[in-house]
């Protein structure tokens, strides 16, 4: 049952982190279920609820960040939002093998 929880743990603290890679290249939150969807293989609903706990832990950074969102609204292209998925993926991917050593 640890090894479960353990394993559980791990996989949230993953989305997190491709979240926060997410945020630092102005995703909206509908954007960024779809790309990790589409590129990480994550249940969007997975996304969804990760994201709203650190909309609840972390609001004085998210109200800003959702009024920039707004104002700024621009959307990266398909190609540019794969690329920099891509990109992200094989980091998370390199840095949770250092972490297994």
């Amino acid at each position: 049952m640890g090894d479960s929880s353990s394993s559980s743990a791990s996989y949230i603290h993953m989305v997190q982190h491709l979240i926060e890679k997410c945020l630092i290249f102005h995703l909206t939150k509908e954007e960024c279920m779809e790309a990790l969807s589409k590129h990480a293989n994550i249940n969007p609903i997975i996304t969804s609820t990760v994201w709203n706990e650190l909309e609840k832990e972390n609001k004085e950074f998210f109200e800003p960040y959702k009024k920039s969102k707004s104002k700024e609204d621009k959307i990266m292209s398909e190609a540019e939002t794969t690329q920099m998925l891509q990109k992200l993926i094989s980091e998370s991917d390199s840095s949770k093998d250092a972490e297994d050593d």
